[in-house]
């Protein structure tokens, strides 16, 4: 038997622990959101250069699925203020593979989300955004729900 079989039983364990670590994680962020309610963020915009792939990071937010230090990332370069917007991916930090699906578009001062991938399957937002001259901060005001029927 050599050296790399007997080491893949303790390979799978360690994946499995990892992976229920996650699961538990996710459960746990999961339980403590609510289904549907109103929804706040801010984010400020240092990594934001105009080009795709370019990104906003989450200062604050009123969901829990949504922590301190995730990010928008815009898929195209300088059409936020197009009115067809740019399409953007919210993606958290941490275990799991947790995306948000949407389009932002700063002409008609508006960001939607349709689903996306582990806590936000079934997610579904709008929010009004707005800018804070004076920090330089963005604020999302607007309304979430996690249903598959919305």
């Amino acid at each position: 038997m050599t050296g790399l079989t007997r080491s893949r039983p303790r390979l799978l364990v360690v994946a499995a622990i990892l992976s229920l670590t996650a699961l538990a994680l996710a459960s746990s962020v999961w339980a403590s959101s609510p289904r549907s309610g109103a929804l706040s963020v801010t984010k400020e915009c240092s990594g934001y250069n105009g080009l795709a792939g370019s990104f906003c990071s989450i200062t604050s937010s009123s969901l829990a699925a949504i922590p301190v230090g995730s990010r928008i990332n815009y898929l195209q370069p300088a059409d936020l203020f197009a009115p067809a917007g740019s399409g953007v991916v919210l993606d958290t930090p941490g275990p799991g593979n947790n995306k948000a699906f949407g389009n932002c578009s700063l002409y008609l001062g508006q960001c939607t989300f349709w689903g996306g991938t582990g806590l936000f399957t079934f997610l579904h937002a709008g929010v009004v955004v707005t800018n804070d001259s004076a920090t330089g901060l963005w604020h999302w005001e607007g309304t979430y729900s996690f249903s598959p029927h919305d």
